[in-house]
């Protein structure tokens, strides 16, 4: 039993220090933090019950790993030790228990309560209240210099605010990475075709040890501090509370959401608080630092080995854990957008089990060269989609197959394309396919298409679960006995949708076109489309070439249009329309180029002889492009009355402004 033991101990202390040399020196972690605090838990829990087994180089003997020879060496005067965890309200009911039985006291403790913030721990160096030197908590005794870097974090002072500051002046922090920061630092480095980081705090770590502090210099990072050190303890406030506010005073970050707490109840009460407000916090935390607030009780309390006894940190359940992709799966949404999932060994992550997880698109799977079988890190925050936000590439097995999109819809079996410079891949069956039916019918009849009153989507989706609808032309079959059997309508609710069906057959061209619901294809490229081909027809038979000569249609939406028309399952779908009756109103193709042609124009304020959209309507049939913003390519801006922002940016712009009687003015004569 004893041999079992210590092989453990030895297995242990091998996986730890493994681990500790990825963190803190390669800054790639192999393992979420969950991971290793289970490690770290078993060897404590071994080594407490077999003590003749504890060896000076053991990790539970030292705070992290040797640091990197990148950068020169810095000891600190005093350790930057570690915390403890506790991971349960019963843990830290234990911890106040210590604490209160050390200081040989009944009453509650006074601690102060602040986010442990999830980046890398700093100590700032300052002199005469300028900063010398700054360096990383290293092992805990000896870190890296990082001044240069330092000094490039906006919320670092180099020089201290106000008066009162010793002269030699410790500053120990947290450098971190906003979530918004990190997510824009990923896309960018996706987008350059260079690596990515797991999570915030690996980004902050690998930012913060660059070569280059210009590099450093475009990271987000931020500084927030958490203690102070000094020598003469008596040029300081008792309690580190007024410590912490001193800081502020001297131009230092302290976190807004730090709090006392009197008694381990209050502590408890603070850390649900927290931890229900996690998700909305601007940066990751992973659980809450308790102190005792008053000096003289923490040098009472003093310190083991590698942590204070008058600390602990509180952690929240993980948001990382590592396991199996045991299948992608492709799903289809109500756009055509087709998504591929991950299907996972289940486990335990965020407080909840996960099987799935989202991989967002097929760039997303080629960045991560992600493979069926990859042992894979998962992530998930709040109510968030579980994400896979690393594959770990010396887990996969031999028999690892690629992940390759679908060239087929998994529901409809149209064609699925990846237009170039898209990360998105699409289904081409929007009229047609399954995943795409409700979005598909309730754009049809929306207002500003067919403008089929009463067929909301409450009604959509309950003849598309009864299986009465199934494609917009069945809405043409359905009668006034079929409606009459579903529940809450009446037979003069049913003959009213009937009626508005009927009303519908006979569209305005570019409603119809709009109606279609073809990508990127919005009312005024619809309107554009019907007054240059004037029919549908020349317009499903049309190349690119021929469809870019109309106003506002380019190359991506030619495209579109092209690819729409020339899926077997849409052609169906309209042949069927025109079987129920289903006749668009057709034009005059336009002979010549609309006069207003390349113009911008926008609506203001509130016009008396006409309404906004109407307007609208007769710029657009002029050739102009009516827009909701003004710019320096605004044409003219048309001002109504009680004319606002818009009006202000256009003369501020030198925009050409219009009232409204120089308006219809304009318009008649463009008109002739």
């Amino acid at each position: 039993m004893a041999d079992k033991v210590t092989q453990r101990i030895e297995q242990l202390r091998d996986q730890i220090n493994d681990h500790n040399y990825r963190y803190y020196v390669l800054d790639e972690p192999a393992v979420p933090d969950a991971t290793y605090d289970k490690l770290m838990r078993e060897l404590q829990q071994l080594e407490a019950e077999h003590p003749e087994l504890v060896t000076p180089d053991s990790p539970t003997q030292r705070v992290g790993a040797m640091p990197s020879n990148t950068f020169a060496e810095v000891a600190h005067r005093v350790p930057m030790l570690s915390l403890d965890n506790a991971f349960s309200a019963e843990e830290m009911i234990e911890f106040d228990r210590r604490v209160r039985d050390r200081l040989q006291r009944e009453e509650p403790v006074e601690y102060v309560a602040e986010p442990k913030l999830d980046g890398l721990a700093v100590s700032l160096h300052y002199q005469d209240g300028v900063l010398d030197r700054a360096a990383t908590r290293g092992d805990g005794y000896t870190g890296e210099d990082i001044t240069a870097n330092i000094r490039t974090i906006p919320s670092v002072p180099l020089k201290l605010r106000g008066k009162g500051y010793p002269a030699e002046l410790e500053v120990r922090g947290e450098v971190y990475m906003p979530k918004t920061g990190f997510e824009k630092l990923n896309r960018d480095l996706a987008n350059r075709g260079e690596k990515t980081f797991v999570n915030p705090r690996n980004a902050a770590a690998g930012s913060l040890r660059q070569k280059d502090a210009r590099v450093t210099a475009r990271r987000p990072l931020e500084l927030c501090t958490y203690s102070v050190a000094v020598e003469d303890e008596s040029l300081l406030p008792d309690n580190h509370w007024d410590g912490m506010q001193k800081l502020r005073e001297w131009g230092f970050r302290i976190n807004p959401e730090m709090r006392k707490a009197v008694g381990v109840e209050a502590c408890q009460d603070a850390y649900e608080d927290l931890m229900e407000r996690r998700n909305d916090l601007a940066y990751e935390i992973d659980g809450i630092v308790f102190k005792v607030n008053e000096l003289a009780l923490q040098r009472e309390l003093g310190f083991v080995s590698r942590a204070p006894r008058w600390a602990i940190a509180h952690k929240f359940p993980a948001q990382e854990e590592m396991t199996v992709v045991e299948a992608v799966e492709f799903q289809v949404g109500r756009t055509g957008a087709v998504t591929p999932v991950a299907r996972l060994k289940p486990v335990f992550v965020g407080g909840v089990t996960v099987s799935n997880a989202t991989l967002h698109n097929m760039d997303e799977i080629e960045r991560l060269d992600l493979h069926v079988g990859d042992t894979v890190f998962i992530r998930r925050a709040g109510d968030v989609i579980p994400q896979v936000v690393k594959v770990v590439p010396e887990k996969r097995p031999k028999d690892a197959e690629a992940v390759k999109r679908p060239e087929h819809c998994p529901v409809c079996g149209s064609e699925v394309v990846q237009l170039e410079g898209e990360a998105v891949a699409r289904c081409t069956g929007g009229l047609y396919c399954g995943a795409q039916q409700r979005e598909a019918i309730r754009h049809y009849g929306s207002r500003r298409a067919l403008d089929i009153e009463g067929l909301g989507e409450k009604w959509i989706d309950i003849l598309v679960e009864r299986g009465m609808v199934k494609t917009v032309a069945d809405l043409y079959s359905l009668t006034v006995d079929d409606l009459k059997t579903l529940d809450r309508m009446g037979e003069k609710s049913a003959s009213n949708l009937v009626n508005a069906i009927a009303d519908s057959k006979h569209p305005e061209l570019w409603r119809f076109i709009y109606a279609l619901g073809i990508r990127e294809v919005g009312e005024a490229t619809a309107k554009g489309l019907a007054s240059h081909f004037g029919d549908l027809p020349p317009i499903m038979e049309a190349d690119e070439d021929a469809l870019m000569d109309v106003p506002d249609v380019g190359s991506v939406v030619a495209g579109h249009i092209r690819l729409f028309f020339e899926q077997p399952h849409n052609q169906e779908i309209l042949e069927e329309l025109k079987a129920a009756g289903v006749q668009w109103q057709t034009l005059e193709p336009s002979a010549s180029p609309k006069p207003l042609k390349g113009q911008t124009f926008v609506l203001t304020g509130t016009l008396s002889e006409m309404t906004r959209e109407e307007a609208k309507e007769r710029l657009e049939a002029l050739g102009a492009k009516v827009s909701g913003s003004v710019s320096k390519k605004t044409s003219h801006v048309v001002a109504g009355e009680a004319a606002g922002s818009k009006l202000t940016k256009a003369e501020s712009l030198g925009v050409p402004v219009m009232g409204e009687a120089d308006f219809i003015a304009f318009l008649e004569a463009q008109e002739v």
